[in-house]
């Protein structure tokens, strides 16, 4: 059995960046003309709370699940009664059919078994309701760029670090593609999150040093929408076929 409470914790190096952040920033933007004050969103996996945080701009009601113990009694700490708090398993959830949209944002990567819990989601969400689904991206400019220098043995390799965090695939589009058809899913909207040339520490330490700014990143997204598999993330916006 998975320990999830073991999975999250950060032993022996920094897995969290403040990039991840400037990623859900630009994700919701990128997901806002299916948002608005009276969405009930349920969001997926919420590890300490910071994608919940900025979820809650974006819709009116929010529930959210997350597998580890530990991290529900913090995210039910840290909101104080703003958001409903469930601890469990995806598997072991039920839910009534009774949300808008569901949030599954760099979670899907996690799951033992991807197709099944998508097939899950779906029971959950409204008729009409929407999941959006994201992804880190197999492609990225900067983990194609990490192969060529040796540090990755190929671009959908799941590294040790992401081994220890949980990690049970690296998505490319076609992968993710098949999985989301696979769930009877279809996309409505897709596209990728931040052209990506640097790594996330990379891209902390530009940041903190002011050699990159809002409008840097601003520039990223931009050109994002061009080339969506050279970006950090994969998104879908999915509908029920």
């Amino acid at each position: 059995m998975r320990d999830f409470n073991l999975e999250f914790s950060d032993r022996f190096q920094k897995y969290q960046h403040d990039f991840d952040a400037v990623v859900r920033h630009y994700l919701l933007k990128a997901v806002s003309p299916f948002l608005g004050d009276g969405i009930k969103a349920l969001e997926l996996g919420c590890y300490k709370g910071d994608m919940t945080e900025q979820i809650l701009d974006y819709v009116g009601d929010l529930t959210v699940v997350e597998g580890a113990s530990v991290l529900a009694d913090a995210v039910r700490e840290r909101f104080q009664g703003r958001v409903k708090v469930v601890n469990s398993t995806f598997e072991a959830l039920t839910m009534e059919p009774i949300y808008d949209v569901a949030f599954l944002v760099h979670t899907l990567e996690h799951l033992d078994d991807p197709i099944a819990i998508l097939k899950r989601i779906q029971s959950w969400l409204k008729p009409g309701g929407k999941l959006i689904v994201a992804v880190p991206n197999a492609n990225a400019l900067s983990r194609q760029i990490a192969v060529k220098m040796g540090l990755i043995d190929f671009n959908a390799a799941v590294t040790p670090a992401e081994a220890s965090h949980g990690h049970r695939i690296t998505y490319a589009s076609d992968m993710l593609d098949h999985h989301l058809r696979q769930a009877g899913l279809q996309a409505v909207d897709e596209g990728g999150i931040l052209l990506k040339p640097l790594a996330n520490f990379q891209f902390d330490l530009a940041l903190r040093e002011k050699i990159i700014d809002e409008k840097y990143l601003d520039g990223c997204f931009e050109l994002g929408r061009k080339y969506p598999d050279l970006c950090a993330s994969l998104y879908r916006v999915c509908a029920s076929r």
